[in-house]
């Protein structure tokens, strides 16, 4: 049978028979969109006591830093953010509610921070997102909205810190840096 006589069995002419033949082989020839199979990890990286110069992702180029340039590729930095109220505890509770300190409570170092606040790392976990917290917190209370976190308490000490994890005082035998290989 010829494609005119096999077209028009559908009751089509054998030119619009043949655009709409061409246009369903094109459309079972595009490859869908595959959706992602998992969700994105999500690593923040907070420094502390520098300028954003101190990280060779941002252009610095008397400074290297090869991990977390390797980490910036593949993620997202933050060119043009800027702290409102520049001093450890403040700063930290604005990240983490995302609210100025006049709304958050955490106006200078000495508050203790309200935990019952909405923080991102809550609105992870209600995500599915597990999260952990490690190193400085320095906010007066027990990190919420964490599966696991191992703080150093205040401000820190710079030699042989203890650490608290999880509610439990720990001397610390080794670098900081182990601590979230461990959770990992």
């Amino acid at each position: 049978m010829l494609h005119r006589n096999f077209l028009g069995c559908f009751g089509m002419n054998s030119k619009v028979g043949l655009m709409l033949l061409s246009m369903l082989i094109f459309q079972l020839s595009c490859k869908q969109k595959e959706e992602p199979s998992e969700r994105p990890n999500i690593l923040f990286i907070m420094t502390d006591d520098h300028s954003y110069q101190t990280i060779s992702a941002y252009d610095n180029s008397l400074i290297e830093t090869p991990n977390l340039d390797r980490i910036a590729e593949d993620g997202v930095i933050f060119a043009n953010s800027f702290v409102g109220n520049s001093i450890c505890a403040p700063s930290r509770a604005t990240m983490l509610t995302g609210k100025h300190s006049h709304k958050n409570g955490q106006m200078t170092n000495s508050n203790t921070f309200d935990g019952t606040q909405v923080t991102f790392p809550k609105l992870l976990k209600d995500a599915g997102y597990q999260t952990a917290l490690v190193g400085k917190w320095h906010l007066r209370s027990s990190p919420t909205g964490f599966d696991y976190w191992n703080v150093l308490p205040g401000q820190g000490e710079y030699y042989n810190p203890d650490f608290i994890e999880m509610g439990e005082k720990k001397s610390m035998t080794d670098t900081v840096l182990i601590l979230p290989q461990n959770w990992l």
